[in-house]
């Protein structure tokens, strides 16, 4: 399932929809304004919060988590070493871990588990420059999870370009 994200450069407290492949709105991302750390909500069309990305204050380096409800559910790093391509590593709260690698910047990136493909995020199936897919490869992966992956390391390299 491929999802429709209309690109804009993240300002806290802006939002905006994600679309599912037919246009209909299927994800709303909230930017939270006025919070000591970054804070955006993924919410489900009738405003539901599905997941909580938060920048982690006491990091030694960039840092965010995913939280579903209360519960954490993942910490997303940069990758030390890494040399040719910007690469991310996702270590949910089970030890299991994500690779999320490409040109985060330009739109061009996969979301791995253990060599298999999950998500690809891509610019190329759009002539709208700023606008990107989110293409779910698997049928049982978690949408919200991955859809959530992108925003955040598309953030977090923005973020490190600013620096």
């Amino acid at each position: 399932m491929k999802y429709l994200v209309r690109d804009k450069l993240f300002a806290i407290g802006d939002d905006y929809w994600i679309e599912d492949e037919r246009g209909r709105h299927a994800f709303l991302v909230d930017g939270k304004a006025l919070r000591l750390r970054d804070t955006l909500e993924l919410k489900d069309p009738d405003g539901q919060v599905l997941i909580t990305l938060r920048q982690k204050m006491f990091s030694l380096r960039d840092a965010m988590t995913i939280e579903r409800g209360e519960h954490p559910l993942a910490t997303i790093r940069r990758k030390r070493l890494s040399l040719l391509r910007n690469h991310f590593r996702v270590t949910l709260v089970d030890g299991t871990e994500l690779d999320v690698s490409g040109r985060i910047l330009d739109r061009e990136f996969t979301i791995e588990y253990d060599g298999e493909l999950l998500a690809h995020i891509s610019r190329q199936w759009f002539r709208v420059r700023d606008t990107y897919a989110v293409n779910v490869v698997r049928e049982d992966a978690d949408s919200a999870l991955l859809i959530a992956l992108a925003v955040c390391v598309i953030r977090m390299a923005e973020r490190e370009r600013e620096d």
